[in-house]
């Protein structure tokens, strides 16, 4: 019954390939995201998670995540709200179905930011987007990015590393993405992104210029 709803939920779902982008904590998603939202500022939308972690300095309720308390996230969660949804390091995380089809309504490719427990999870639905992974070139790349932030304490920067190296192995598993992008170089990491996603794109300005 329950994948049911999703078949007739996602059916009515129309619009343009949502686009699913995964990787570990460091590895470069945010920034690529931000370069391709803003070249395209007519074509993505970002799909605004909620969380139950406190907001960063400089991070925005409602455009960087939506920050509500573990009661309403359960309840949310319950509710059946929630596309996917996972926890890390004590906090929970989730897709709404909302976010997503405001992001679809308005023509746009939808992106999803989510872990390797949000992939698992949206395999089992019909959402069918593009998965893109994003990794490091190896972990200790990873571990200097994020010490240079200077915004985690030692024990969630361990446990940051330790679903790192577990998001590195499962980025192998034959048949989970579509694309998997190494980000060495910013630019070339850039460019394979933005050559994956192009299809999509042009498909979206050609709808978007003929309406």
């Amino acid at each position: 019954m329950f994948m049911r709803y999703f078949a007739r939920f996602y059916s009515a779902m129309a619009g343009p390939r949502p686009v699913v982008l995964s990787g570990p904590s460091g590895a470069g998603k945010s920034t690529l995201l931000r370069k391709l939202l803003k070249e395209y500022s007519g074509v993505f939308g970002f799909s605004v998670s909620h969380t139950t972690r406190n907001p960063r300095p400089g991070e925005e309720n409602g455009k960087d995540y939506h920050y509500v308390t573990r009661e309403a996230m359960h309840a949310a969660i319950d509710k059946g709200d929630f596309i996917e949804n996972a926890e890390f390091s004590g906090n929970l995380y989730g897709t709404s179905k909302a976010a997503v089809q405001d992001v679809k309504d308005r023509n746009l490719i939808c992106i999803l930011d989510i872990d390797m427990q949000g992939v698992r999870n949206i395999k089992s639905t019909d959402l069918n987007p593009i998965y893109i992974s994003i990794q490091p070139p190896s972990l200790d790349v990873l571990e200097n990015r994020l010490r240079n932030r200077k915004t985690e304490s030692e024990e969630s920067l361990q446990k940051r590393l330790l679903a790192a190296k577990m998001d590195m192995e499962f980025s192998k598993e034959a048949g989970v993405f579509d694309v998997i992008i190494v980000n060495d170089n910013l630019e070339d990491a850039y460019g394979q992104l933005r050559d994956a996603l192009l299809e999509e794109i042009n498909q979206v300005k050609k709808v978007n210029m003929s309406s």
